[in-house]
């Protein structure tokens, strides 16, 4: 075990034992609500145990309150999604509501499309939904958007350029 890896659980330990109560305050003040915060407050930790980058934290306090704020803006997005496809819901006839299995699974890759899509800009996620989910032609959204055609194509080329991307990461 190199001197390195042997020292990043003590500099976890001791970021954590420093900063650990400011953080989940930081948070509180931010959601209203101490059980999220808690839980942000851990996932935050963990995303630094995960990115083996203690030792070289200069601010802390700045440092946690980014990833922090990663992670709480990730909660907002999904929550919000969430409310959204349960409004949805919510306005269908009862004959063509899914079944609550159905709903989880949807529901689960509604998150994590909005995850990978989240790191596009605007117009291009916008272009990439119009196509994959609402299956209008590259045609068809070049008009409603008032776009050209080619900017369709190079819209669609960089989100799946994106997708594959983090799709690999993830499997590596």
């Amino acid at each position: 075990m190199s001197a390195e890896s042997s020292a990043l659980p003590s500099a976890v330990s001791t970021l954590y034992a420093q900063h650990s109560v400011w953080l989940r305050g930081w948070l509180r003040k931010r959601l209203g609500n101490h059980c999220d915060a808690a839980d942000l407050a851990q996932d935050t930790f963990v995303k630094l145990i995960k990115a083996r980058t203690a030792l070289e934290i200069r601010e802390p306090r700045q440092y946690l309150s980014t990833v922090a704020k990663g992670l709480m803006i990730d909660l907002l997005r999904r929550r919000s999604l969430e409310q959204a496809y349960l409004d949805t819901l919510a306005n269908l006839p009862e004959a063509q509501v899914p079944s609550a299995e159905t709903q989880a699974i949807l529901l689960e890759t509604l998150v994590e499309l909005d995850r990978l899509l989240a790191g596009l800009g605007t117009r291009i996620r916008q272009v990439f939904i119009l196509s994959q989910l609402d299956g209008l032609t590259y045609a068809q959204i070049a008009t409603q958007l008032g776009i050209s055609l080619r900017t369709v194509n190079s819209h669609m080329a960089k989100a799946m350029e994106h997708i594959c991307l983090l799709q690999w990461d993830t499997h590596a």
